[in-house]
């Protein structure tokens, strides 16, 4: 290869990994999970060395993102159909950080990649999903979208409105800040530690949501559970005294992971509203868990 050839070749290199963390995070909020979204950018890659001439490609970044968007969307479709086989309830597979004290060594996850957005997210077509993602999380244009989903302009639009609308009846109302989750988690810890039944309840909202997801691998709630005393018993039932628990960042969040004393992981993710929380979800299939960090 020439040098000149080489050059071009370490350049497009280049370019590409500055926008993989963009292109990554477009694809799992588009799929939910990170082995997917990194299938679509590992395949975006392939298809951008593919072409003829790479150099020009005028806005790789609108390339890219296009390119992985359409992937994305289709692998959403093949997902919804394997999930409609699913044993129990189906989460997004969560990101897990080891908390820092210093916001600079932690890579910033913002509340569009929150679990409870996920979930939420999840209620929409794929279709609806997109056009939100592309257009209110990364704002992106809404003729850009239209290449990437197949609709016109203006049917990408009506999309991204009914979208935001679940979006918006599905977040809290008043956010806690980040000092007010941590106290929430290390309260949730302590009282499951210590099988407090009374005061486990008074950190849930009325109506709160306990959703678990073991893939059918590894045992947990067959169903979802709401309400605050069905919740705080379901939680308690599972286990209390020592729970091995560290805090971390879920998905940008304060979370949980438990490592049982067999090994087996456990990730909570907590949604806090006016207070309290008012959704816990609860990931232990191990297939969506081997990301996770060492944190011993």
């Amino acid at each position: 290869m020439a040098r000149t050839e080489r050059d071009a070749e370490e350049l497009l290199a280049r370019s590409f990994e500055i926008n993989r963390p963009r292109l990554l995070r477009v694809a799992y909020m588009t799929t939910g999970s990170l082995v997917e979204a990194e299938d679509c950018v590992q395949e975006a890659w392939l298809r951008l060395r593919g072409l003829d001439d790479p150099g020009a490609v005028r806005d790789l970044t609108a390339w890219l993102t296009t390119t992985v968007s359409r992937l994305a969307l289709d692998a959403l479709g093949s997902a919804r159909a394997r999930r409609e086989r699913y044993v129990g309830t189906w989460l997004p597979e969560p990101l897990v950080e080891a908390r820092s004290h210093d916001p600079a060594d932690r890579v910033t996850l913002d509340e569009s990649v929150s679990m409870a957005l996920l979930v939420v997210l999840e209620q929409l077509s794929p279709a609806e999903r997109t056009a939100f993602v592309l257009h209110d999380v990364f704002g992106i244009p809404f003729p850009e979208i239209a290449e990437a989903v197949g609709r016109s302009p203006a049917a990408v639009r009506q999309l991204a409105s009914r979208a935001r609308r679940q979006v918006e009846g599905g977040r809290p109302r008043t956010p806690a800040t980040a000092a007010e989750q941590r106290e929430l988690v290390d309260a949730f810890t302590a009282a499951c530690e210590g099988g407090d039944l009374p005061g486990l309840v008074a950190l849930l909202d009325p109506d709160v949501v306990l959703r678990a997801d073991g893939g059918g691998k590894i045992a947990t709630l067959p169903r979802i559970v709401r309400g605050a005393r069905r919740v705080a018993a379901a939680l308690l039932s599972y286990g209390r005294g020592p729970m091995n628990a560290r805090l971390v960042d879920v998905n940008g969040a304060p979370g949980l992971v438990v490592r049982q004393d067999d090994g087996v992981l456990t990730v909570a993710a907590f949604t806090m509203d006016a207070g309290r929380i008012i959704a816990i979800d609860v990931v232990r299939n191990p297939d969506k868990l081997a990301r996770v960090p060492d944190l011993d």
